[in-house]
């Protein structure tokens, strides 16, 4: 598969124009950019959610030997990832899309929306456009190998409170489903009527998100990959 770019030319690929350098980006995430790595002793490539070239390392997603990559390519950065769930921590029960989780499970008759979360009409086409397994198991509560926040989605639903998911959007979970463990970063709390407890939703960890899958590599919803992009430009004024 060729790296999808964004360039003025009618040409398959496009790219990304920054400080007059054009930069690549994956061909299912245009807003995941590639950079090569300099440190790597074999062929290996950067992967950032910021277009500042050089990259800083320890601000990158991670890296990776294979475009598009595969769950065998990606070496994850660790501090990435706590940035990630410290983004979701603060921000998650101001996602439009939860919101909405929230309050349908909430008015729910007695039904396990809690357990997966309602999926919304653009997520169902991008499920329905999919082929083949996921990676990893994970169909039923709590899923094969899930623990921490994973395994609380059988609770709720019917106006008793719950919780809910926040997951990854590269494989989003059948109507009223659970999604797989890897897919999902953790939980938010949410009483009988559709509001998040103490008011953030007692966000917890799942510890068994996986930064790529067979399905994808890193895909938040619009409103918390804008506020992750806003938290790694802050981090990276304060490095220099």
């Amino acid at each position: 598969m060729a790296i999808r770019t964004l360039l003025r030319t009618s040409a398959p690929c496009r790219r990304v124009i920054s400080n007059r350098r054009s930069i690549a980006t994956l061909p299912d995430n245009p807003h995941i950019y590639i950079f090569d790595d300099p440190a790597s002793l074999h062929k290996s490539h950067i992967l950032s959610l910021l277009p500042t070239d050089p990259p800083k390392p320890n601000l990158a997603i991670g890296t990776t030997t294979a475009i598009p990559p595969t769950p065998a390519s990606v070496k994850e950065n660790h501090r990435f990832l706590d940035l990630v769930q410290t983004v979701i921590g603060i921000h998650a029960h101001q996602d439009p899309d939860i919101i909405s989780q929230a309050r349908a499970m909430a008015s729910s008759g007695g039904s396990n929306l809690g357990s997966g979360a309602s999926m919304f009409p653009s997520q169902r086409r991008q499920r329905q456009a999919r082929q083949g397994p996921s990676y990893g198991g994970g169909g039923g509560a709590g899923g094969d190998g899930a623990g921490g926040a994973s395994s609380q989605g059988g609770t709720g639903g019917g106006g008793r409170g719950g919780h809910i998911h926040v997951y990854d959007y590269r494989h989003p979970p059948d109507y009223g489903r659970i999604p797989d463990p890897e897919d999902i970063f953790g939980s938010l709390e949410v009483d009988a009527e559709g509001g998040f407890v103490e008011g953030h939703g007692r966000y917890q960890r799942s510890g068994t998100y996986r930064l790529c899958t067979r399905d994808g590599i890193l895909g938040l919803s619009p409103f918390l990959k804008e506020k992750l992009v806003e938290r790694l430009r802050l981090e990276e004024e304060m490095v220099g």
